[in-house]
């Protein structure tokens, strides 16, 4: 069956009224943007995105197996390493540059009746910052920014927030558990990385953001 693309959906814009911070995700509101910040990931992440991290591979399998008895399992191994669990390979940190990025969103909640979604792709950045690394989705109505955090061989740990239309300043992460996005990155080929998003709050049962360089 072929890939189905839809338009990413809303959240809902109650959350819009959380407040802000001109400083990196996960420091408190009201810090200085240039001060040290923790490189370790689990001195940063919440009860909730902890529990979701660990459960990363189960909410993979989950959703390849809901996607795949909806009649998305051609769509699934087209994809090739891009949607096998197990597919991380060592060195897991990205070089800085420019990306093309595309989502690619499997099982569903229940609240919405779609079991795979692919996205046209779009453009992100990565920022060196030394121990840790800076993720941004440059365009679109829904963009997630955060750290990158190391944490084994094979993954690093991403931390970050979800921006909502023509907002321009990042939302605190650890204070609005509705905006708050937990992942792990992996590299699964050369060139090639992605970041797994398990449980998301809304609508899947795990998100797959893809990463391969634009001059690539």
């Amino acid at each position: 069956m072929k890939a189905r693309f839809f338009p990413l959906i809303l959240l809902p814009l109650a959350a819009m009224g959380c407040a802000y911070t001109t400083g990196v995700t996960g420091t408190p509101a009201g810090s200085n943007p240039d001060q040290v910040l923790p490189t370790n990931w689990q001195a940063i992440v919440t009860p909730n995105d902890r529990d979701r991290i660990a459960r990363w591979r189960r909410a993979f399998t989950e959703a390849i197996a809901d996607a795949a008895t909806a009649g998305f399992a051609s769509d699934i191994a087209a994809e090739g390493r891009l949607l096998e669990p197990d597919a991380a390979l060592a060195d897991p940190r990205p070089p800085a540059g420019l990306y093309n990025c595309r989502f690619i969103k499997l099982g569903s909640q229940g609240s919405v009746p779609l079991s795979y979604v692919a996205y046209q792709p779009f453009r992100c950045r990565i920022t060196d910052r030394g121990d840790t690394m800076r993720f941004e989705k440059l365009t679109g109505s829904q963009r997630p920014s955060g750290t990158l955090y190391p944490d084994s061989r094979l993954r690093m740990v991403f931390l970050g927030v979800l921006e909502l239309g023509d907002e321009t300043r990042a939302h605190v992460y650890g204070r609005d558990e509705t905006r708050d996005m937990a992942g792990t990155l992996e590299r699964i080929g050369d060139n090639r990385w992605r970041i797994v998003f398990p449980y998301p709050r809304f609508e899947s049962i795990a998100d797959i953001l893809e990463l391969t360089p634009l001059d690539s």
